[in-house]
């Protein structure tokens, strides 16, 4: 029983450490396209 609650937990720890790393990925990744987008339609607007 012990080992296989270690197991469970060394798993749920690993997915939420990939799942954090993967939101910031994403989240910096949309943040760059929409301040990319935004720059565009301030430049268009200038124009």
């Amino acid at each position: 029983m012990d080992e296989t609650l270690r197991i469970i937990l060394i798993i749920i720890v690993s997915v939420s450490i990939f799942g954090l790393l993967v939101f910031v990925f994403v989240k910096n990744y949309i943040r760059n396209k929409i301040n990319l987008l935004v720059e565009k339609e301030k430049d268009k607007k200038l124009k």
